[in-house]
């Protein structure tokens, strides 16, 4: 089984590759002590469950994992109260949310991790991706962030199989 590892140092690798990636804010924690809001990348065993793309700023990536474009009405949902907790949500949406449709361009590429999914437990941490870093590799709110060429390279060479161990 093929791994990508995410070291507490902001390194992730596989195979010969190795580049730089941003992490929470709040640093890394165990999934078990993730919070809401922690703004911590949660350690652990992950898979990468979906692309996400801006069709209108970039390409698909290239990728066997299955891709759907971003629209501007897709939201995800970080209400811990709300059934849909942790889940894609239709905008407007009545419940708090994240906008996936945004002005930055963080969220041009998504790669959706099974961190809290099966099924999502209310507080337990939602909306952690894989996403675009910030230029200055600045902290996510919990999330791993990438440059583009790396990031484009992690989704050529994931599939559904591949493990993503963060810590």
């Amino acid at each position: 089984m093929p791994v990508i590892t995410i070291s507490s140092g902001g390194v992730i690798s596989w195979e010969e590759f190795q580049a730089r990636c941003a992490l929470g804010a709040g640093g890394l924690c165990a999934a078990k002590k993730k919070r809401e809001g922690d703004g911590a990348t949660p350690t652990g065993d992950y898979y990468l469950r979906r692309l996400l793309y801006r069709a209108d700023r970039t390409p698909p990536p290239r990728t066997t994992l299955p891709a759907r474009a971003i629209r501007e009405d897709d939201g995800w949902c970080d209400d811990t109260n709300d059934p849909a907790y942790n889940r894609p949500v239709a905008l407007p949406y009545p419940a708090s949310h994240e906008k996936l449709w945004r002005e930055d361009h963080v969220y041009d590429l998504i790669g959706v991790l099974s961190h809290n999914d099966n099924p999502p437990a209310p507080g337990l941490g939602s909306a952690v991706f894989i996403h675009l870093a910030r230029p200055d590799y600045s902290p996510t709110r919990g999330c791993i962030a990438l440059a583009e060429p790396d990031l484009r390279a992690l989704f050529a060479f994931a599939s559904k199989e591949t493990l993503i161990r963060v810590g």
